[in-house]
């Protein structure tokens, strides 16, 4: 029999510490089960210390509550807090870090003690010290992480709860960094897909804004002094050329633009207008099936991710929603989910939202008679983020060309409306 040393949590909360033995490391873990204590490390022993021992020295070392950092604190701790939500790709490399040390051996202290020093940009070295010192202090990481929902959102959460209590933390841990590299790299790619016709639409502003503020002033003023009658495009022209080297105009249209983007977000600010807003953009041509893919994609992966790691369905149905940013989508997720309470397959209130595709539907109706509901949400998370690529790729193809056509639309008209006044003067001249 092999002898593992153990680290593990009370019921009431106390840190229990001692050596048992068993044939193996999951002989160990289903030991202190049984015992109802949530192991937090369980490692080969180096000694041979009597457990009796240390077990009792354990028991006696009792758990002090630490106090949180508070919100009043430092006004520059409070703004990292409140207002700095770490990037995806930073939140994959925290996760994957700490998955690292503690497959080196490290105790989970210890590791975190080791992350206070290389917290990045992402996660703060005062969130890292914070949660240091509630682990030391016999708090479970999920119950430190729970401290900080603007850094650790309630999926990260209930996932290392249950890494805690099956002892696989760093698994765990690992397939969260996983989970976060895939959503920020479908992230990338959306962006990437933008920048292009972004920049040439930036490019074509500011050629037409160039021609209109310095080029049309001298050959309005060359047009004058003939006192020719010009063609009305280029009268239109003209007075649109007034307009944009006049800073009234600009300040009118700022303060027009702010007041839309004011109402706006008002507007979707109240239940019914979040409602329309997200419906319409689902609606959207090409843009809104880009949307659809994302989201049934987020949707499969994240509920995928929750299952695999044995957090129970309801929950892991709440959490996905809570995750969801669509309201459409979050509303249909939340009457999934309570039909599944009612006792319900999950693919049967899917199809009945008539929302889902049917590919989706009939997947997770094969998942669940086969037992591997988290298995077929995982081929629907990869089946719909191939397709989001792929689709991504249609509509750079379908923009780029469109903003070529409207950049030459634009330059076009304006270089006909300078010709045309030019022909006409050259005519009067002729005559």
């Amino acid at each position: 029999m092999a002898q593992f040393s153990y680290k593990a949590r009370s019921r009431s909360g106390e840190v229990m510490q001692g050596v048992l033995e068993s044939a193996d490391r999951a002989g160990a873990l289903s030991k202190l089960q049984r015992d109802g204590l949530y192991p937090v490390s369980i490692q080969p022993a180096k000694g041979k210390a009597a457990k009796s021992k240390q077990e009792k020295s354990a028991r006696a070392a009792k758990v002090t509550k630490v106090k949180p950092i508070k919100e009043g604190g430092s006004g520059r701790f409070r703004f990292r807090r409140k207002g700095r939500k770490p990037k995806l790709q930073d939140s994959a490399t925290w996760m994957l870090q700490l998955a690292n040390l503690l497959r080196s051996g490290m105790p989970l202290s210890v590791a975190l003690n080791s992350m206070v020093s290389i917290s990045g940009k992402g996660i703060s070295e005062e969130v890292a010290i914070e949660l240091k010192q509630n682990v030391t202090e016999g708090k479970t990481l999920s119950e430190a992480m729970a401290r900080h929902p603007v850094i650790f959102n309630e999926m990260s959460i209930n996932m290392v709860r249950a890494g805690e209590e099956s002892g696989a933390l760093e698994q765990v841990l690992r397939r969260l960094a996983k989970h976060f590299e895939r959503f920020a790299e479908v992230q990338s790619k959306f962006v990437s897909a933008m920048i292009y016709p972004a920049i040439v639409c930036l490019v074509g502003f500011v050629i037409i804004l160039f021609f209109m503020t310095y080029m049309l002033p001298k050959f309005s003023e060359i047009f004058e002094s003939f006192n020719a009658t010009l063609p009305k495009s280029t009268l239109f022209l003209m007075g649109v050329g007034k307009l944009a080297i006049n800073p009234v105009f600009w300040i009118v249209l700022l303060v027009v633009v702010l007041a839309a983007v004011v109402l706006t977000v008002r507007y979707k600010a109240t239940p019914n207008g979040r409602r329309k807003i997200d419906d319409m953009k689902l609606r959207l041509p090409v843009l809104g099936k880009v949307m659809r893919l994302n989201l049934f994609g987020q949707f499969a992966r994240t509920l995928s991710t929750l299952l695999t790691n044995g957090v129970p369905v309801l929950t892991a149905l709440r959490i996905t929603g809570d995750v969801v940013p669509n309201v459409i989508i979050k509303d249909s997720i939340v009457m999934a989910r309570e039909a599944v309470t009612d006792g319900k397959s999950l693919a049967e209130p899917l199809a009945r939202s008539g929302l889902f595709p049917r590919l989706m539907i009939d997947l997770v109706r094969i998942g669940e008679e086969t037992g591997d509901v988290p298995g077929a949400l995982e081929n629907v998370a990869i089946t719909y983020e191939n397709d989001l690529e792929l689709e991504l790729r249609v509509m750079t193809n379908l923009i780029e060309p469109a903003m070529i056509i409207m950049m030459a639309v634009g330059v076009g008209g304006l270089l006909f409306s300078i010709l045309q006044a030019l022909f006409t003067i050259t005519n009067n001249i002729a005559r």
